[in-house]
C-alpha cells in the first residue's frame, strides 16, 4: 500500500515508493525512507531524518533532525541478514539519535510506547526499551539491553551489553552499568551502585506510602542486613509481599550478570 494520500512530505525527501506511511504523517527536507518502511499516523519526521529498512513506527511518534533508525548492527559478526527495528506508538526522539536493528537474522530490537528518548545517544541490536522509559541525552545501550516500564536513564550513562534496569529505577549521570540494576532504586557512581528508593519516580507513578514502606524494608534486606541474597529474597517473599516486592524479587532470580550491590 503506498503512502496515504494525506500524508505531507517535503519536495527534497526521499521516500521509496514501496514505503508505507499512514494517515497525517509529516516528512521534513531532505529525509531518506527506505524500503520495507512502515511509519504509522500522525508522525512527524523533522529534516534530516534517515529510516532504514526493516523499520516499523506505530502512530504518534515524534522524530527530531539527524535521527537514523534501523541502522545495521555494530557487530563484527553481522552480515547483513534481514533484521528488525519496531517501535511503538507516542514516543519522541530527540535529535541524533540512533537505533539500530537486530543483529541475528530475523531478530528485532523493540522499543515500547511513550517514551522520551534525548539526544546524541544510542540504542544497540537487539535491546528492549518498555513503556514510559526517559532515556536523556549521550546514553549509551549497548546490544541486548532491557530497560522496564518507566525506568529513567540519565545523560552520558553507558549500559555494558546484556544488562537489565528494572521498572522504575532511576540511573545518575555518568554511571557505568554492568550488572543488572533491580526495580524501584536509585543508582549513581563510575559503576553503578544502589543509593535508596527512587522516591521521587515511585510517587509520580502513584505508589502509596504503605507500598512505599514496603520497597524500603525489601531495599535494607537487600543491602543493609548483611544476609546472604538467596535469604534477603525469602524474606521479602515471606513477610513483605505485595504486587511490587514480587517483581523485585522475580527479576532479582531472573538476572544472568548480577546485580549490583552497595
Amino acid at each position: 500500500m503506498p503512502a496515504d494520500p494525506s500524508v505531507v512530505a517535503a519536495p527534497t525527501a526521499r521516500i521509496h515508493p514501496e514505503a508505507r506511511l499512514g494517515p497525517g504523517t509529516v516528512v521534513g527536507d531532505y529525509c531518506v525512507i527506505e524500503s520495507d518502511v512502515v511509519i504509522g499516523a500522525r508522525c512527524r519526521l523533522e529534516p534530516y531524518v534517515y529510516v532504514k529498512r526493516w523499520t516499523t513506527l506505530g502512530d504518534g511518534n515524534e522524530i527530531s533532525a539527524g535521527t537514523v533508525l534501523g541502522t545495521d548492527p555494530l557487530d563484527k559478526a553481522f552480515t547483513g541478514e534481514r533484521s528488525y527495528l519496531r517501535i511503538g506508538n507516542g514516543n519522541r526522539i530527540r535529535e541524533h539519535f540512533t537505533i539500530s536493528r537486530g543483529t541475528r537474522p530475523e531478530t528485532a530490537t523493540v522499543i515500547g510506547d511513550g517514551n522520551y528518548i534525548m539526544t546524541s545517544g544510542h540504542i544497540a541490536h537487539n535491546c528492549r526499551v518498555g513503556n514510559g522509559t526517559v532515556i536523556a541525552s549521550c546514553a549509551l545501550l549497548a546490544g541486548y539491553v532491557e530497560v522496564e516500564d518507566q525506568a529513567f536513564i540519565s545523560g552520558n550513562v553507558a549500559i555494558h551489553q546484556f544488562c537489565r534496569v528494572g521498572r522504575l529505577a532511576m540511573v545518575a549521570g555518568n554511571s557505568g552499568v554492568n550488572t543488572d540494576l533491580p526495580p524501584y532504586f536509585t543508582y549513581c557512581g563510575n559503576r553503578a551502585v544502589p543509593r535508596g528508593l527512587n522516591l521521587t519516580g515511585l510517587r509520580r507513578a502513584g505508589l502509596d506510602a504503605a507500598e512505599i514502606a514496603s520497597l524500603k524494608a525489601a531495599y535494607r534486606l537487600l543491602f543493609r542486613s548483611g544476609v546472604k541474597l538467596a535469604e534477603a529474597l525469602e524474606r521479602i517473599d515471606a513477610g513483605i509481599g505485595g504486587e511490587h516486592a514480587r517483581h523485585l524479587t522475580a527479576f532479582i532470580r531472573a538476572s544472568r550478570r548480577g546485580i549490583c550491590r552497595e
